[in-house]
């Protein structure tokens, strides 16, 4: 009976917990609930859903309990919230400003927004994953950007809270930047809400320690099954599936990458750094003192340094 339900988590867990998301933010919207009040409630509701679930239905029993990695995890997501807070809206103000005079002179609107509310998440998603995508995969490709992005992928496992273990500089770069393309083309509050929305819980998602298996949304979305092998701790394979939320750019430009004759590694982190800092001030400090951090590590194959 248990093995047949964690199969059916498996196909099920993550169309259900996304469309309900999407729909139930719509809807609320429509009754006039503000936009940051859905969207704080939905992401809280969706990580609790995939906590208590990943607890019952584990994909990998070594990474239940926590590795040393859950009060940084919680210290980094409450930062990042913060520094989002305060900087993401002086961003999107300053690309306010260029909307509107780019609007001025056209003459015209050029985000589609008399189309419905999910319909319009579809443009607003394959726009910003473009940035995205572009900035993720200059972190992994870029020595000096590498550092910044390096925590990130120092878990020594997967679960829900990874999704908000990122460097306060990393998440600055990729935060902000996928949502300046839609305050360009003048996309509404509601749509950048469903976009932060979609990016959160997919991202819980995507990380946690639960089976997943979606056949052929696997070319849809860059879900479990393939950001897993964004994690190995070889780099050459970790360096492939930069996508947040869609597969689409990967698939374009080639880095899509989900082989068929075995499963992702259980032992995830970096393989050239096995002694990353843990505690939070040392993460924090990672990227300020790189050059000794490499000097640290084992002599193998420093990779990127």
């Amino acid at each position: 009976m248990y093995a047949k339900a964690k199969k059916i988590v498996a196909y099920f867990f993550f169309p259900v917990v996304m469309t309900a998301a999407m729909w139930g933010s719509i809807l609320l919207m429509d009754r006039g609930v503000s936009a940051e009040v859905v969207t704080a409630s939905v992401i809280f509701a969706s990580y609790v859903y995939l906590a208590v679930l990943e607890q019952v239905f584990p994909l990998h029993r070594e990474w239940l309990g926590s590795h040393g990695d859950v009060g940084t995890d919680a210290a980094l997501g409450a930062t990042n919230a913060f520094i989002n807070f305060g900087f993401q809206p002086l961003i999107l103000a300053g690309a306010a400003g260029v909307a509107g005079w780019i609007s001025a002179w056209i003459g015209t609107g050029l985000w589609p927004d008399g189309w419905p509310l999910i319909a319009q998440l579809v443009p607003a998603l394959l726009l910003g994953e473009l940035v995205e995508y572009s900035v993720h995969r200059s972190m992994h490709e870029v020595p000096w950007l590498w550092r910044f992005h390096a925590p990130h992928h120092s878990s020594t496992r997967l679960y829900w809270l990874n999704a908000v273990r990122f460097h306060p500089l990393d998440v600055l770069l990729i935060g902000p930047s996928k949502l300046i393309p839609l305050v360009l083309l003048g996309a509404g509050g509601d749509v950048m809400a469903l976009v932060l929305i979609f990016a959160a819980v997919h991202g819980s998602c995507q990380h946690a320690n639960i089976p997943c298996r979606i056949g052929p949304l696997n070319w849809v979305f860059s879900m479990a099954e393939l950001h897993r092998w964004h994690h190995s701790p070889i780099l050459s394979e970790a360096n492939h599936n930069y996508g947040g939320n869609l597969i689409f750019w990967d698939i374009v430009f080639g880095t899509r990458w989900m082989p068929k004759d075995r499963q992702p590694p259980v032992s995830v982190g970096i393989e050239s750094l096995p002694g990353f800092p843990k505690r939070y001030s040392e993460l924090m400090m990672a990227p300020f003192r790189w050059k000794r951090l490499v000097a640290e590590a084992s002599p193998r194959d420093l990779g990127q340094d």
